[in-house]
């Protein structure tokens, strides 16, 4: 069988939730508001599905940019390159 190359592949452990979280949404974290420059770390939540961005940004940090919507433009470094990912706030928590 030919091996599946999709964008979810070798995300078990990663989107894995404990049991007591599980299909519990953290408010806070959904309704808290950013400025721009703010310093975030991208960490996936697997219970939410919509605006996740790609697994190999889980754990860094970045700068939000702007809004986009419901969304955030992060701004993070990959290796010496800038990207932008853009990720709902259930994706993102604050650093200070």
């Amino acid at each position: 069988m030919k091996r599946s190359k999709g964008q979810r592949v070798g995300t078990r452990s990663i989107l894995r939730r404990r049991k007591n979280e599980r299909s519990r949404l953290n408010i806070r974290r959904v309704m808290h508001e950013y400025e721009e420059g703010d310093r975030v770390a991208i960490v996936l939540d697997g219970g939410q599905q919509g605006g996740m961005p790609h697994r190999r940004f889980n754990g860094r940090t970045g700068f939000i940019e702007k809004r986009q919507g419901v969304a955030w433009v992060v701004a993070v470094k990959d290796g010496n390159m800038q990207k932008t990912v853009i990720a709902r706030p259930e994706h993102l928590r604050p650093l200070e």
